[in-house]
């Protein structure tokens, strides 16, 4: 037996690595999955969810609730698989249909219909860190005007039930396909192409650069933490600057892992036709010829104003800065560049500015050529999407360890080949680094792969994974609750060859999610004292919706939500003077269907200006920096005053008013009722009906102001 001073020695002599095998070898799970036998005797369900969950409560000592009324259940899983409300007719026809199978045959309608893929798209594009803009003020990410179709192909992705294996190859390689090499008859290996359309996932790699040049390497560090977190529930980013201080995760293994990414460059696809090609430059051509004069005209007039200010505004620096904004910029070196980059946002000379200074003659001069400037619009520009490419010269650069994660500092003495945490001995690269990588990745041994993604759409269905950190299957991750039901789902994912519908399916028919959110009081203080965090599932969780689901149901009650699938983000607002700034010139969010679901609202995050409308903010929706597994549900006053005094619930409290009047045909009985099946998915009790024939006093046009009512209960933002 070592004493205390002999253990440390021994400890000291073991390499990082030795100890990190250690640490990897005792982690659960980084353990082989197995298929653990079903419980027998526990419950009469057939569902294998139930037999494990039973076996739980019996251990537990605990009682279930009962299961959830018709229309509560009908409510809950239309908002989970598609995210909008049952209409009056589909609460009608399942109230309707006493066949046994009737749940499950609205289960299968909800996965076939194509707001399945909105609604589960916008759950996985919060892991992927989609967003419309990102980047620093003056430099915004190139694959903004395109990354919508990122953003489409997940949807389509979902809705045509790609296998998740493919789903993620798809977005790492732009090839949904295995083996990606194929020998022909006479023995010569060519690559097999991918999809077309997968050339639009590698929206998920080319969404990260916020400069063309990607100069600070951020499609490769992005790869690294977003693809751990996300498809390997690790946290590898943790080890960007040092090892990682709980998981058996090196600073090597980290940049080994960004090696396989290094080599990546943006590549802009054309989506115009070749005629179109032609007629856009005809037309840029003529448009340069019209503007010259307008723009010379102008240049003459404000250049010497524009030319004062920032002399002005240079020569309050200090020499060191002035120095290198007065050097041409191609003769910076890099760090000069970043120091010009840096005071770019102090030096610029916007026209509110300039026009301070000039004589109010020549500011109605300039008023008058901008005036004409606009009159002749603009050239459309042509379509396009970015998407990433294998650089042949990157490829043939070493990469190496960076001092604190930049690039401009490597570590010369301490260069990595392209490899990735837990990577075992009979890695085969010869396809291609990122080739290598996903095939080790999502193959069926991969105790990660399967685990992670079950875990993860189980936490979206029920409000919290079996494992509760859905992204953080290392150390401080804790242990999943049921560990037998995680794995069982896990070889039972593989065995159905990735099938996410079935995995929906399985989980949504169970009747562990069919229970109640309600409890008898004596019972519920009895589970509490062995339970109080529910983590054993004997009551179904209140869930708040998410944004999305409230922009979408505010406008779907009142029947005027446009469905249309897939297209460009929109913003709410009209971009004012300091978005115009620092947002793009040339991409258009300013879409006039803001009716649309609010999967398509515009998100991301500018630091100088708002991107994002306050609405999406006050409801959680994150913006897109970092990866987010699950929404945080926060109860706050700007969540209040949006539904109390927002423009858009004012619009629509009087649609809905009208239009349950409409199909009522003036009868005020009929009409409340039809508003709270509108609204809350019931019908109201006696009472309720009642108050609300009282509060209306019977004047069809207080209907807007029941309307509003409902929009402002809690029942209205909640699933039970």
């Amino acid at each position: 037996m070592l004493f205390p001073a002999a253990a440390q020695e021994s400890a000291a002599k073991e390499t990082v690595q030795e100890q990190f095998a250690k640490r990897a070898a005792h982690l659960w799970s980084l353990q082989p999955v197995t298929r653990p036998a079903v419980p027998a005797g526990v419950t009469a369900s057939t569902n294998p969810i139930d037999a494990f969950i039973a076996a739980d409560y019996k251990a537990k000592g605990l009682m279930p609730a009962g299961k959830a009324d018709r229309l509560t259940l009908l409510r809950r899983v239309y908002y989970d698989l598609i995210g909008i409300p049952p209409t009056i007719a589909e609460q009608d026809a399942f109230l309707a249909d006493q066949s046994a199978d009737a749940y499950e045959k609205v289960v299968d309608r909800l996965l076939a219909d194509e707001q399945h893929g909105v609604r589960w798209g916008r759950r996985w594009l919060d892991v992927l860190r989609y967003a419309d803009l990102d980047g620093l003020d003056g430099s915004v990410m190139p694959a903004s005007n395109s990354i919508y179709l990122w953003r489409d192909w997940v949807i389509q992705a979902l809705n045509h039930n790609m296998p998740y294996d493919q789903f993620v190859r798809a977005q790492i390689l732009g090839n949904r396909y295995e083996p990606e090499t194929a020998s022909s008859a006479s023995g010569r290996r060519a690559r097999v192409e991918g999809s077309v359309e997968d050339t639009f996932a590698l929206g998920f790699l080319a969404r990260s650069a916020v400069t063309r040049g990607d100069k600070d390497h951020d499609v490769a560090f992005a790869a690294v933490e977003t693809i751990s977190t996300a498809f390997m529930g690790m946290t590898v980013g943790c080890a960007k600057c040092h090892d990682h201080k709980f998981d058996p995760i090196t600073q090597k293994d980290f940049y080994a892992m960004k090696a396989i990414f290094d080599p990546l460059s943006l590549k802009n696809v054309m989506l115009a036709t070749p005629a179109e090609i032609f007629a856009n430059g005809e037309q840029l051509a003529d448009f340069k010829k019209k503007s010259a004069p307008v723009n010379d005209a102008i240049e003459a007039l404000v250049g010497p104003y524009r030319t004062r200010l920032y002399d002005e505004r240079v020569a309050l620096l200090t020499p060191d800065v002035q120095a290198v904004i007065r050097k041409p910029e191609k003769q910076r070196t890099p760090a000069e560049q970043k120091i010009a980059d840096d005071y770019y946002p102090v030096l610029r000379v916007d026209p509110s500015k300039f026009k301070q200074i000039m004589p109010p003659e020549e500011v109605a001069k300039y008023d008058a050529l901008v005036k004409q400037q606009r009159a002749l619009g603009t050239v459309p520009k042509l379509a396009s999407y970015w998407t990433v490419e294998e650089d042949k010269a990157l490829l043939k650069q070493k990469s190496y360890i960076l001092t604190t994660g930049d690039p401009k500092h490597p570590e010369m003495d301490k260069p990595v080949e392209p490899g990735f945490p837990f990577q075992p001995d009979n890695v085969d690269f010869s396809d291609g680094r990122r080739e290598g990588f996903v095939e080790w990745l999502t193959a069926p041994k991969n105790p990660l792969f399967a685990r992670v993604a079950v875990n993860r759409i189980w936490g979206w269905h029920f409000g919290e994974g079996l494992q509760r950190v859905t992204s953080d299957f290392g150390l401080l991750g804790g242990k999943p609750s049921n560990p037998a039901l995680l794995d069982y789902l896990a070889s039972e994912f593989v065995a159905h060859h990735y099938d996410m519908k079935w995995l929906h399916r399985l989980i949504v028919t169970s009747d562990t999610y069919r229970l109640s959110s309600k409890q008898e009081p004596a019972q519920l203080t009895k589970n509490r004292n062995i339970d109080a965090r529910d983590t054993y599932l004997w009551h179904f969780r209140l869930q708040r919706l998410d944004a999305e689901s409230i922009w979408d149901t505010i406008h779907y009650a009142s029947g005027d939500l446009n469905l249309a699938v897939g297209g460009k983000s929109f913003q709410l607002t009209v971009p004012d003077q300091k978005q115009k700034i620092f947002l793009p010139k040339e991409d258009d969010f300013t879409d006039s269907h803001t009716d649309r679901r609010g999967a398509y609202l515009i998100r991301g995050y500018i630091p100088s200006t708002d991107v994002m409308n306050n609405f999406l903010t006050s409801f959680d929706v994150d913006d897109g920096r970092t990866a987010c597994p699950i929404r945080t549900q926060t109860v706050t006053a700007p969540q209040a005053l949006f539904t109390m005094n927002s423009d858009l619930v004012e619009q629509e409290s009087e649609k809905l008013g009208a239009l349950t009047l409409k199909e009522a045909d003036g009868d005020l009985h009929a009409a409340v009722d039809a508003a709270y099946r509108r609204a809350l998915g019931r019908k109201p009790s006696g009472a309720e009906l009642d108050y609300g024939l009282t509060y209306i006093e019977s004047d069809p046009a207080r209907m807007k102001e029941l309307a509003w009512l409902l929009f402002n209960l809690d029942e209205f933002i909640y699933v039970r």
